[in-house]
């Protein structure tokens, strides 16, 4: 199990930011070899299920999250989720929270990862590995949101 942080501050409004960062389909383009079935209707909240299928042709595994905790940004708040990752191969949790900053937003996301079979000897490299993944994901959800900066 490792745990990582990514953080990128965008001088766009909350809600908007939430909105990319919440658009399940739309992590299909960012993640190399994955595609985003949303199992549950629209409009994504408390509850939705969706699977992130990672492979080639028949060889891959199925990644399924259900959204525990979806606390939208309000006019000023924080906006808070949490996700329950259930998979055979991965489990875990990942927390994203976008918070407004001056006259943007900020966007924090924590994930903890666990891959079966994979010794913790090998957490520093999946720490970087999850790192550099889901970070150039929020990076291409986050594209077109003019003056995206890598906070740490």
């Amino acid at each position: 199990m490792t745990v990582f942080r990514i953080t990128r501050a965008v001088p766009r409004p909350a809600e908007e930011v939430w909105a990319r960062v919440t658009d399940w389909p739309a992590h299909t383009a960012q993640v190399p070899l994955t595609s985003i079935t949303v199992v549950s209707p629209y409009p994504s909240g408390m509850g939705t299920v969706f699977v992130a299928r990672t492979g080639l042709g028949r060889v891959g595994f199925d990644d399924p999250m259900e959204v525990v905790r979806w606390e939208p940004p309000g006019k000023r708040g924080t906006g808070r989720l949490r996700l329950e990752k259930r998979g055979r191969v991965i489990t875990g949790w990942a927390e994203i929270e976008v918070r407004p900053e001056g006259s943007g937003a900020v966007v924090v996301w924590v994930e903890e990862l666990r891959i079966r079979l994979v010794p913790r000897l090998f957490d520093p490299l999946v720490r970087r590995v999850g790192r550099l993944v889901f970070g150039r994901a929020l990076d291409g959800l986050l594209a077109g949101l003019a003056g995206l900066t890598e906070s740490r």
